[in-house]
């Protein structure tokens, strides 16, 4: 599901995605995946997408999190936890550095 993921932020011109196999270090989540957005129009668009493909196989996310307009959005899938940023948000946070135990799974440009 994680790669999944990836593709649809991929198709939808997110860039800067990574996935974490978080799963070997921490008991929250199995992946993360990360990935920059430019505009709050994209991010919506990005997050629309991801939800309607993932809804074809009844997958639902358990939470989300934030909004388009406050440079973070999170979905909750249980095993896959998605991390949408703008630019700012994403290097304030630095969510690569502070999970950096956890294996990249994949980096996409």
């Amino acid at each position: 599901m994680a790669r999944e993921i990836a593709e649809i932020i991929s198709d939808k011109k997110g860039a800067d995605i990574v996935i974490l196999d978080t799963g070997k270090v921490s008991t929250i989540t199995d992946y993360f995946v990360i990935a920059t957005v430019e505009s709050e129009r994209q991010s919506k668009a990005v997050i629309e997408e991801i939800e309607k493909k993932l809804k074809t196989h009844r997958k639902l996310p358990m939470s989300v999190d934030g909004e388009a307009n406050s440079g973070w959005v999170l979905l909750d899938y249980g095993d896959v936890i998605v991390h949408i940023f703008d630019p700012g948000t994403r290097d304030f946070y630095d969510l690569e550095d502070l999970w950096s135990n956890a294996p990249v799974v994949v980096r996409m440009q």
